[in-house]
């Protein structure tokens, strides 16, 4: 049978664009669906706009810190306006890099929702196209319980466009989004106050990095409420919220900013026309080389909820492209050992196992940790720490895990993420040469074992 074409990409965020500029340059003939942005959740509304604000929210450290270096500031004047007005124009050059890749790539491109008709055929505006292959990688959408009140809340999705800073914030959630718009919030002069329903936010990540950020939060003066959550939100007469907590507590607040988790975006797409099955936690099933339950659809990214990062979903679409149309390049994604980051105030990095999952997992391990005040505070009045952890296999002297809390945490974990994957022992960070006098040296300075 011919087909219109060979690979039809519904979603060009992170992924399928991805996967779209490597089969058109396999010589597949690709088109692209978008209906809302080019360049998904990340560009628009996800880590590119968050990183500018993270940026912003710590240019207030950088003159609190000035004066312990010899600089006399005038009071800073925040303008939000601005930020958002200048985050909007560079959203905007993005979506024309993202336009370009795609054109200049030979990939048709399509704007319009597109829904499937069925396990070869697509429709967008009343149009159908057939393709012997077809691509989910529609992405995530942030979810809102349902509780009463519900309508007055913001997601990530809204938080980037508010006309006004909040002068009061209430976040409901404890993954890396609330935390780290909670330091965002915080860091640009709003009154934060985050609420997590367990007892501890950022549950998975290694349990000394979650205590540590939790004091360093402290520190800055967010609002942490544990074992709390919202059972309703009322609008006041002066235009304020209020907070009704299930204690019974009340708070005001001028902003209720739900981060509580991201659902699989396949709203009106059709999926009832086709063999596609969903998991138990509603997203799409696929197998490892993410073929659906329909031999004819794939898909990839945070419609499949595996790793929610957009590297991973890079990686996802590169596969697929190679495998369809370059078999002979083809490596399956290794979702082993992948570095990430949190740009929390102070960020994390981390990569491996923790210290947790290493003992699940039945390792004998080793725990080397370090805690210090950064030598760039040393000449102020901030009492920030920073902590390095390792995790070693105390058998196989092999690294099984990477920590960091502290400025440049991401950027440091990136190269130990290459040795992790490369299987270093701590014999071999010990006897690398540290860079002097930075704080990446600590990872290969820590000695003695605390435990």
């Amino acid at each position: 049978m011919t087909y219109d074409f060979d690979l039809f990409v519904i979603g060009a965020g992170s992924g399928g664009v991805r996967a779209a500029r490597f089969a058109a340059g396999f010589g597949a003939r690709v088109a692209v669906a978008e209906s809302r942005y080019l360049g998904g959740t990340c560009v628009n509304v996800g880590c590119v706009p968050k990183k500018l604000m993270v940026y912003a929210a710590h240019v207030a450290d950088e003159m609190e810190q000035a004066a312990g270096f010899g600089w006399t500031l005038e009071e800073g004047n925040f303008d939000w306006g601005t930020l958002i007005a200048n985050k909007n124009r560079e959203i905007e050059r993005l979506n024309g890099i993202y336009r370009n890749l795609l054109v200049n790539s030979g990939v048709t491109l399509l704007e319009g929702h597109a829904r499937l008709t069925g396990a070869n055929e697509v429709e967008i505006d009343g149009q159908r196209y057939s393709a012997k292959h077809i691509l989910i990688a529609t992405g995530g959408w942030p979810q809102v319980p349902d509780i009463p009140g519900k309508e007055l809340a913001i997601t990530s999705n809204e938080a980037f466009f508010l006309k006004q800073l909040p002068k009061r914030i209430l976040v409901v959630g404890g993954g890396y989004i609330a935390v780290e718009f909670a330091g965002i919030f915080q860091g640009l002069g709003s009154a934060t106050s985050l609420l997590y329903r367990g007892d501890l936010f950022l549950r998975g990540f290694d349990g000394s990095v979650r205590t540590h950020l939790k004091d360093e939060l402290d520190k800055r003066g967010v609002d942490l409420q544990f074992n709390s959550d919202i059972q309703r939100i009322d609008q006041q007469a002066d235009g304020s919220l209020k907070a009704t907590l299930k204690d019974g507590r009340e708070l005001l607040t001028d902003c209720v900013f739900y981060a509580t988790g991201r659902r699989p975006m396949l709203d009106n797409l059709g999926l009832e026309h086709t063999g596609v099955e969903l998991d138990e936690r509603g997203f799409v099933h696929v197998d490892d080389q993410y073929q659906t339950t329909e031999p004819s659809i794939l898909a990839i990214g945070d419609v499949i909820g595996r790793v929610q990062l957009t590297p991973v979903a890079l990686a996802e679409g590169m596969a697929v492209a190679r495998r369809l149309f370059k078999p002979e390049q083809y490596r399956p994604v290794d979702y082993r050992n992948i570095p990430t980051a949190v740009f929390s105030q102070p960020p994390i990095g981390t990569v491996g196992l923790t210290e947790e999952q290493a003992i699940e997992a039945g390792h004998k391990v080793q725990i080397f940790e370090s805690r210090f005040r950064a030598m760039k505070l040393t000449l102020t009045e901030i009492q920030e720490k920073t902590l390095m952890k390792l995790v070693v296999d105390a058998d196989t002297d092999k690294v099984l895990g990477c920590h960091m809390v502290g400025p440049d945490a991401g950027e440091i974990i990136q190269g130990l993420g290459i040795a992790l994957k490369a299987g270093a022992t701590k014999a071999q960070f010990d006897d690398t040469i540290g860079v002097h006098p930075t704080a990446a040296e600590e990872f290969v300075t820590m000695r003695t074992a605390m435990r």
